[in-house]
């Protein structure tokens, strides 16, 4: 096994001519991860303005060519479109025995890559745990973030040695088990960033300025005491079971459109409080019965 894996990890250490499908936000920026790993993007599929701009940016020496003629070029074809869209594109693209084909998807699995390893490719699905912006430093932040991997045998470790070479940590996870592990990323990354522009709209709303300057060192020390410690990091009126001044809150937050999601994220956060210990048993009947039992209901 040691052998098997030492010299399929050495398969993407030559330069591989590589074809992004397409130039989005992340096509092109995991194309430019590959062109500083020392392969080379030869070919790109962009059709709207954005993508054409991003494509000129992060992969310079790319030819624009339509999804067929990128797939024909290359060596590595990394498709990088939406998910609902891989599986066909895959079937309509051709395919030549023994190139690598990686997608980038973190809720699909290697499954979705089953019409090129039918026709003889090598299939991965490589996908970075990391947010895309389309701004500059979205290729710096890959520096150090982990990869989900999931393929068989040699292409799991190809996948391993292509996330290594793009300075990436590699974490192998099964088929079965990609849509829970997407479902996780995106409950903590996009519901975090609806929670903190809600927050940032209520102080807006009664005269803050500036309320992502105020929030800043909050959230953040909130984030990484999280990350760091995990339940035994929790503060605030849910974990002292202080139900008075939970009432008051969604009394406040009445009409906002946030307090049915205050109340849901309330109650669930008393949920871990009490199975970690933070909150005890005698002190969560009152707040519970407040978060089960709203006075009134919120209007839309």
């Amino acid at each position: 096994m040691d052998q098997q894996r030492t010299g399929a990890s050495q398969r993407p250490a030559s330069r591989l001519a590589v074809g992004v499908v397409s130039a989005g936000r992340v096509g092109s920026v995991v194309g430019a991860a590959l062109t500083r790993a020392g392969h080379r993007v030869v070919a790109a599929s962009a059709v709207s303005e954005d993508s054409l701009k991003r494509a000129a940016r992060h992969l310079p020496g790319a030819e624009i060519l339509p999804p067929p003629d990128v797939a024909a070029a290359a060596d590595l074809v990394l498709v990088a479109v939406p998910d609902d869209a891989i599986g066909p594109l895959v079937a309509s693209l051709p395919v030549r025995p023994g190139q690598i084909w990686v997608h980038t998807s973190g809720a699909l699995g290697v499954e979705a890559l089953r019409p090129a390893r039918d026709a003889g490719a090598l299939t991965v699905a490589l996908a970075p745990a990391m947010t895309f912006t389309g701004r500059e430093e979205d290729l710096e932040r890959l520096n150090g973030i982990s990869w989900a991997i999931t393929g068989e045998a040699e292409a799991r470790f190809v996948g391993e040695a292509l996330v290594l070479e793009m300075g990436g940590e590699p974490e192998h996870v099964d088929e079965a088990d990609r849509a829970r592990y997407h479902a996780a990323l995106v409950y903590a990354a996009n519901h975090l960033m609806t929670l903190v522009n809600d927050a940032a709209d209520q102080l807006r709303a009664i005269g803050i300025a500036n309320p992502e300057r105020l929030m800043e060192p909050l959230v953040s020390a909130s984030l990484d005491n999280a990350l760091r410690h995990g339940d035994a990091a929790l503060t605030g009126p849910v974990s002292r079971g202080d139900a008075g001044t939970v009432a008051k809150h969604l009394k406040a937050l009445e009409g906002t459109g946030i307090a049915g999601t205050y109340r849901a994220m309330a109650r669930r956060t008393a949920e871990r409080a009490l199975d970690s210990g933070r909150l005890k048993s005698a002190d969560a009947e009152g707040l519970l019965d407040v978060l089960a039992h709203p006075d009134e209901e919120e209007t839309p």
